[in-house]
């Protein structure tokens, strides 16, 4: 099954028997069995009737409503009886500094080792392009971030964790900005609002993976809200972000690169909204969204599963194992690696 994006300004979705339609100003734009829908998700100004709703809570498909910029807005999840034994194990687990650090620990690792294939690949691409600048940048920062990861073994607290995590961020980084395509250069990371096409595409990318891991965690019976690495602040899904670490540069960054790089949105593709910030077109949210899907709908082998799975199958097994972890009490958890 898959999420079923809604862009359109004024579109809605309806219920006619086991479909789910798609309208606008009564012209039906797409139907879909709603066997084959996981989730909806509802971009900006589109809306939703009642009976659409009902039978998506029947399906334990969820709805979720999103800003142009990928903000959750809202969910609409099943009512069901949330799993208080798991819940009090994990609440008291993210009190435990030994098994936060352990947890972090792993996935620390996880995010460094595939942000440094990222990199490899940005590496590989530039000898193409025979761009001896980005080589020689390229390769400082791979031996940064090889240090960083050195190092994460004998991290003796969360913010030392924290710190090499955050180094290894800016090497890598300063390689992703320049293996884009020129035009779409940016200086620093900005968000709320984004000031420029590619953090607009980023943004976006974060967002809805963090949104797809939120789903995940609650599939898997767990508080999205409660994690191991990042900071409790209010209103931040941690455990969702702890998890979405990982899959950060082979997803979010991966589909960015693809697009730009291969022109599949271009310079017209956004324009200015609220805030000053940039936003992407109805054109260039389709072609985003078209491409995120297709990034989600990857099989990769899951060493777990023993087999290969989606992507997004690849998450709810991630959430399920962390769960494990918290149920035992064994700070035991592996992150997905590829190479």
């Amino acid at each position: 099954m898959a999420t079923l994006y809604v862009t359109e300004p004024g579109a809605r979705i309806e219920k006619e028997y086991k479909r789910i339609l798609v309208t606008k100003e009564d012209k039906v734009l797409m139907s879909v069995p709603l066997s084959r829908i996981s989730e909806v998700v509802l971009v900006g100004w589109a809306g939703a009737t009642t009976p659409a709703m009902l039978s998506l809570l029947d399906s334990n498909a969820g709805l979720s409503l999103v800003t142009r910029s990928g903000k959750l807005r809202g969910r609409l999840v099943p009512a069901e009886a949330r799993n208080l034994p798991l819940r009090r194990k994990q609440y008291a687990c993210a009190a435990d500094p030994h098994f936060c650090l352990e947890i972090s620990r792993a996935i620390v690792t996880g995010k460094l080792k595939n942000s440094r294939t990222m990199l490899r690949r940005m590496l590989r691409a530039s000898r193409a392009r025979a761009d001896e600048e980005m080589q020689s940048g390229g390769s400082r920062a791979l031996a940064r971030l090889n240090q960083s990861l050195d190092q994460v073994p004998s991290a003796a607290s969360l913010a030392e964790l924290r710190g090499l995590e955050g180094i290894a961020g800016k090497v890598y980084f300063s390689v992703l900005r320049r293996a884009l395509r020129p035009e779409f250069a940016f200086p620093t990371r900005t968000r709320r609002p984004p000031k420029d096409p590619a953090n607009a595409l980023l943004s976006l990318a974060y967002s809805l993976l963090t949104n797809a891991m939120f789903t995940a965690c609650e599939i898997a019976g767990l508080d999205p809200y409660e994690g191991f690495f990042h900071a409790d602040k209010y209103g931040r899904p941690a455990l969702a972000l702890d998890l979405v670490e990982e899959f950060r540069s082979i997803i979010a960054d991966s589909i960015v690169l693809s697009l730009i790089n291969n022109r599949r949105v271009r310079e017209r593709d956004f324009e200015a909204g609220r805030g000053n910030g940039i936003y992407l077109t109805k054109k260039g949210m389709r072609a985003f969204l078209y491409q995120y899907t297709r990034r989600l709908l990857t099989r990769v082998h899951h060493p777990l599963a023993g087999r290969s799975l989606s992507y997004q199958k690849v998450f709810e097994v991630q959430a399920r194992q962390l769960r494990k972890a918290i149920e035992s009490g064994r700070p035991e958890y592996g992150p997905i690696i590829i190479r």
